[in-house]
């Protein structure tokens, strides 16, 4: 089955298809794991998506929750640990069993999986205002890397923040609207308001929504095809999370969106296959060839395209 045609121009990290982006890295290891990373790129999954939180000593990890004791076995908020301290920790699993896994740093993340052309991409949820400063100066430290990074985040403050930050230190970054910018968004599109002033209004260059949301006690459908047609006037990609259910990604596909977050990394391979958008078309800016993941390694390169 065909993809819907994508408007000119509206690319996410490179990607000029639609992604599945592995969260947390997926459900086979404990989350925000490296394994469970390593299991989502042998696949051949070029997306990633986490979640940071600072470290008492400016340290980003990779962890969902501001506390240590859902997902470790340590107790209490990251952020009075240093990282010499969190490092000795050990995850655990989606039983809640101790693993002998240990806690990421998101660095480890941008330099994992060099030989892996075209390069892995992170879509990095900034959870509290304690990760922004930390944010900005990896980013301005490592700004080869920052064409790689999707900055998101709730709060449309956090995420304004770190891009106004960067882009100050001349560092461009791909961000996706908060909960603010979505809700606005959806007004001005209700209104028919389309392209440019729509994508002012939001000022990001991705929405990431869920399917449904609730709303005065009843659960309300966000994406839809006016959403979906709304967002691509304004140059906007549309990811959904998280959606495992193959008939599901189906219907999301066939709307035209842009990307499926999802906790089943094989299932939705599986679906992106079936439609011939599988592996992934992703360009690095550093090359002058498209390069394609093979479904289990490392990728194989087109030839440049005229």
């Amino acid at each position: 089955m065909p993809e819907p045609a994508r408007a000119p121009g509206r690319t996410f990290l490179g990607a000029s298809g639609p992604v599945a982006l592995a969260h947390r890295g997926g459900a086979a290891h404990p989350e925000n794991s490296l394994a469970a990373f390593d299991d989502a790129v042998a696949l051949g999954y070029r997306f990633l998506e986490t979640d940071v939180h600072a470290t008492a000593d400016g340290v980003l990890v990779a962890l969902h929750d501001p506390t240590l004791d859902r997902t470790t076995d340590g107790t209490g908020p990251l952020s009075a640990l240093t990282w010499e301290q969190v490092s000795r920790l050990r995850l655990r699993d989606a039983t809640g069993a101790v693993t002998q896994h240990a806690p990421v740093r998101l660095e480890d993340l941008l330099d994992a999986w060099a030989d892996q052309r075209p390069r892995v991409r992170l879509n990095v949820d900034v959870k509290e205002v304690g990760a922004v400063a930390p944010m900005v100066a990896l980013l301005a430290a490592r700004r080869r890397d920052a064409h790689r990074v999707c900055v998101a985040s709730f709060s449309d403050g956090r995420r304004r923040a770190v891009v106004a930050a960067l882009a100050a230190r001349g560092v461009p970054v791909t961000s996706s609207a908060g909960t603010a910018g979505v809700l606005r968004f959806l007004v001005g599109a209700r209104l028919g308001l389309r392209g440019k002033i729509l994508r002012a209004l939001v000022g990001a260059d991705a929405l990431q929504v869920p399917q449904t949301s609730a709303v005065a006690g009843r659960q309300v459908r966000i994406v839809t095809g006016l959403l979906v047609e709304a967002a691509h006037s304004a140059g906007l990609s549309v990811h959904v999370w998280t959606v495992d259910d193959p008939t599901d990604v189906h219907r999301l596909l066939d709307l035209g969106v842009d990307g499926i977050v999802t906790d089943d990394a094989a299932a939705v391979r599986e679906v992106l296959r079936e439609r011939g958008a599988w592996p992934p078309r992703i360009e690095d800016p550093t090359t002058t060839s498209t390069a394609r993941p093979t479904a289990n390694g490392p990728a194989a390169a087109e030839e440049p395209r005229s």
